[in-house]
């Protein structure tokens, strides 16, 4: 009985605990403001008004899509909001322009800024992409595309149970945020879809990606410079570039990366795996400090590279030797399949060499052969079975 009466009180204390919180949590549903389910009327309006509201009001907020297909042009939700509370939960598709031109210029399809605490939860992201890729591939002259999210000059931000379907351009960019949490999305466009990144980090301190499944024809993760503390675990790639450090070293001056952290991640027929990618010519630029940990390929082109002499179509950089320094990088246990013989390769600057580079437990195969290694201004060293050979 005292039990039962104890039990008693602390639910009721529960209770009153929590009852004011959520009585002052405030939900703006789209369809109030306008917005249509049916795919067609524009909802972009409907959605600002929305936001107006939810980053107006001093209490937590809720900005909820019901299920139903959403037509949006670009979007830019922008801060600072009076509360750093605010959820959009997404429980329905939000549909891109199918005519790319609508978009293609805009830099962005759907975009945060200056904000504080927001989290997207849920929702498919349908950034029709496969008419600008046409124009692409087909050599006209054609807009650059548009990110399907961005998230920039934020902080606390978690994107969270997300699909992003045939991006444009980028599927989500963090560009110049603080401690941003990407987990449990899904993201989703052809192999030879181009320069559609999964997810794109630069200039941001204390990102992590988890739990994810990325499939693309570009990078599954690209790391910009400026990018520091980051954490990717959890990550399924392919089809796609692989994740990729870099391209590093474009411009004279630019800030390095430091701190990244890459395990239990598994690449299926990629065309990398784990890259660190710079352009070759002078940079003050550097990479220091990388754990790649667990990593598993299956039939990926190039499962460990690092290449310091990128230069496409050998313009503003021919002959040039790059300037950014990689040091103290850790492959640890990576094994798998290559689709090729040379599965270790290191070309690194002949300017600034790779140094402190360590395998550990490294088995990589080619045809049920031990795979190839090269290697080129690289120091390190190797530790336990090493499979291709060590040539550090």
């Amino acid at each position: 009985m005292a039990n039962a009466i104890r039990n008693c009180f602390l639910l009721a204390s529960l209770v009153i605990v929590f009852t004011p919180c959520l009585a002052g949590a405030a939900q703006y549903n789209v369809l109030n403001y306008g917005a249509k389910p049916d795919g067609r009327t524009d909802s972009t309006k409907a959605f600002l008004a929305a936001w107006t509201q939810a980053c107006g009001s001093i209490s937590r907020s809720t900005i909820y899509v019901p299920p139903g297909r959403y037509f949006l042009r670009n979007v830019q939700f922008s801060g600072p909001c009076k509360n750093n509370a605010i959820v959009v939960r997404i429980d329905g598709s939000l549909l891109a322009p199918t005519d790319y031109r609508v978009i293609g210029n805009a830099a962005n399809w759907i975009s945060f800024q200056h904000v504080d605490g927001v989290t997207v939860s849920g929702g498919i992201l349908d950034g029709h992409g496969s008419g600008l890729w046409d124009c692409k591939q087909s050599g006209k002259n054609c807009p650059s595309g548009a990110t399907t999210l961005s998230v920039s000059n934020s902080q606390n931000i978690v994107i969270s149970g997300l699909h992003s379907l045939n991006s444009q351009m980028f599927h989500i960019v963090v560009n110049g945020c603080h401690n941003v949490r990407i987990q449990g999305v899904k993201i989703t466009a052809p192999g030879n879809s181009p320069n559609t990144d999964g997810i794109h980090v630069q200039l941001s301190s204390g990102v992590t990606i988890l739990n994810s499944k990325i499939g693309t024809g570009d990078d599954c993760v690209s790391v910009g410079a400026g990018t520091t503390n980051l954490w990717i675990e959890n990550v399924v790639c392919g089809p796609g570039h692989g994740i990729s450090i870099g391209s590093l070293g474009k411009d004279l001056k630019e800030p390095g990366v430091q701190n990244v952290t890459v395990k239990t991640v598994t690449f299926i027929g990629t065309q990398n795996g784990l890259r660190i990618k710079t352009w070759g010519r002078a940079s003050n630029g550097f990479v220091r400090n990388v754990l790649f940990q667990h990593a598993v390929m299956t039939n990926v082109q190039n499962p460990i590279v690092i290449d310091q002499n990128y230069c496409p179509d050998n313009k503003n950089c021919p002959g040039q030797a790059s300037g950014v320094k990689i040091s103290g990088v850790t492959y640890q246990d990576i094994h798998g399949t290559s689709a090729t013989k040379v599965a270790v390769k290191f070309d690194c600057s002949k300017r600034s060499p790779c140094t402190a580079i360590k395998m550990e437990n490294v088995r990589l195969t080619y045809m049920n052969q031990p795979a190839g290694a090269s290697c080129n201004n690289a120091d390190g060293t190797a530790s336990g079975f090493i499979q291709p050979s060590s040539c550090l």
